[in-house]
């Protein structure tokens, strides 16, 4: 790819080149993984350290008990690894309708949102089959920044504070978090010893105490404590499990997604619609673009929500949903005169980080972990600091729900919102990235996407350029520098539109590496997103 590196936005970010990378949203998490590879290891050694030391410098968007997904590129093979957790062998819509009466979700926070944490998991499977180093080494840089504590960082900070009024009673978070008895300020230090405990602890095991020891039963008793259903034997008999990517051509290039039970097929379908559109042809920030993509997002959610679940409950494959001649059919429902609110198709006629690293060697990584919203459930077992997500919160409790197949029920997944991302050419690796936040997720896949491979704007430039968010129906937010001109014409095509200045949550936040060429010649292009406090790190 010939990018184009003059930008024409605001940044305060160039790309960077190098032969090693880490792109993390938190500089202390990016020098974490660079360490390991500049102790011998690999990029998979460099994800992981990363990973576990973005638990303790972004709490608010993940923590060791989060779930992740990972893609990664070996130097030979594609492989994705699915570490999301299932729900307690208590959980039926019974359980739920009995406590919370006829509520259509489990509750969003509390100990009945905590499903099994996968990511831990995910570091122990990736470090036993691709690792270099010992397993112990990769989780302490995280321990030290938990012992010895850092300054909190300005995007963090602001979430953290909008957080903690509704989380503060829940049980373990004002112990570990508000320390000052309330939420920290920019540059106050926040430790976290006993997370630094866990993490050695994980260390020292391969993650074993996690799952069937110390830690597992410490989380099994904190939960049963406040009322929750999660036991030791929930957590033992989770397993991370190893999957085929899911994959759509685009503009010559094959974008690969994990499959559901994560959202990450909605990018493909919507690419595999806008596929069907010169949108090189088109300014890139001018309304015709945006509004073609806006279109295609809409139509892959009214399918995503409608069919996708863990997968041997859905009624559709993701065969189906990506086939050629169904993708073409919806995308012949997209008007490029006027917004539309679509409803699903009928296919069988036709909170979280982000993080990336890749190594001279050739090894890329893409990863991701999440506990789902803002701190997750709220609830932190105080003995080893582990903050638990809420993934239980996407499922469903009602059999007539718009979704049958996420309906809750023992050992299943929930469907997942958390998604990295890879891009090969003719079976070569090409890129690693995600863009991390909610249902954001696949939208800045797309959006991100189109302006690499249709418009040539570098990773840095793209990562910087304005983005949108569709929400439900004709309702959309956009970032506060979209060109007036582009928001005022959206309008007019019937888009419902609401000006927004946070980008934390709302518009997402990506990393991105590029292969240049031969990585121990040429190297990489990365990016990290101004939109959080993070940065590339290389050498």
């Amino acid at each position: 790819m010939d990018f184009r590196y003059a930008t024409p936005y605001a940044s305060l970010r160039l790309p960077v080149f190098a032969r090693n990378l880490v792109a993390t949203s938190h500089p202390l998490a990016a020098q974490a993984g660079l360490r390991m590879l500049q102790q011998g290891g690999n990029a998979v050694d460099a994800a992981i350290a990363a990973a576990a030391a973005m638990t303790i410098c972004e709490p608010v968007s993940n923590g060791l008990g989060s779930d992740a997904f990972c893609i990664l590129w070996d130097g030979q093979h594609l492989h994705g690894l699915n570490a999301s957790g299932r729900a307690p062998a208590a959980w039926t819509p019974a359980y739920f309708h009995h406590r919370y009466g006829r509520a259509p979700t489990p509750p969003r926070r509390g100990v009945d949102s905590v499903t099994v944490p996968g990511a831990v998991s995910a570091w122990a499977a990736l470090s036993e089959r691709f690792g270099r180093l010992p397993f112990a080494d990769l989780m302490e840089p995280a321990a030290e920044i938990a012992e010895r504590g850092y300054a909190v960082p300005v995007v963090v900070q602001q979430k953290w504070a909008a957080a903690t009024p509704e989380l503060q009673a829940q049980p373990g978070f004002a112990q570990s978090f508000l320390p000052w008895g309330r939420a920290p300020q920019v540059g106050e230090r926040f430790a976290f010893p006993a997370a630094a405990r866990a993490l050695r602890s994980i260390g020292a095991t391969r993650g074993e105490s996690f799952y069937r020891g110390e830690i597992a039963q410490a989380m099994a008793r904190f939960i049963q404590q406040h009322g929750g259903s999660l036991t030791t034997a929930d957590l033992a008999a989770h397993a991370p499990e190893w999957v085929a990517p899911i994959a759509r051509r685009y503009r010559g290039y094959e974008v690969h997604e994990i499959p559901p039970n994560g959202q990450g097929i909605a990018a493909l379908m919507a690419l595999g619609m806008l596929e069907r559109f010169d949108l090189a042809a088109l300014p890139p920030d001018g309304v015709a673009a945006q509004h073609l993509q806006i279109e295609a997002i809409k139509l892959a959610f009214a399918d995503l929500y409608r069919y996708v679940a863990e997968p041997a409950r859905m009624e559709v494959t993701p065969a189906q949903l990506l086939d050629d001649a169904y993708l073409a059919s919806r995308a012949r429902l997209i008007d490029p005169r006027r917004a539309q609110a679509f409803g699903a198709g009928n296919p069988v006629r036709g909170g979280t980080i982000y993080l990336t690293a890749a190594d001279a060697q050739g090894m890329m990584v893409s990863f991701i972990q999440s506990n789902y919203a803002g701190f997750g459930s709220g609830c932190v077992e105080p003995q080893f600091g582990i903050s638990l997500q809420n993934r239980g919160h996407g499922f469903s409790t009602d059999p007539a729900g718009p979704n049958p197949a996420n309906l809750v029920a023992p050992g299943q997944r929930p469907f997942h919102t958390i998604i990295p991302a890879f891009v090969t050419q003719g079976g070569a690796p090409v890129m690693s990235f995600g863009v991390m936040g909610a249902n954001m997720q696949p939208q800045g896949h797309v959006q991100t996407l189109v302006r690499m491979l249709d418009h040539a704007q570098n990773p840095q430039t793209a990562c910087d350029a304005p983005r949108w968010r569709f929400n439900q129906g004709l309702a959309l937010n956009v970032e506060a520098q979209m060109p007036a001109d582009t928001v005022q014409g959206l309008a007019e095509l019937g888009h419902q539109l609401e000006v927004l200045q946070d980008p934390y949550q709302d518009f997402g936040a990506g990393q991105f590496i590029w292969r240049l060429g031969d990585p121990a010649v040429e190297g990489y292009v990365a990016a990290s997103d101004p939109r959080r406090d993070g940065l590339v790190a290389g050498w």
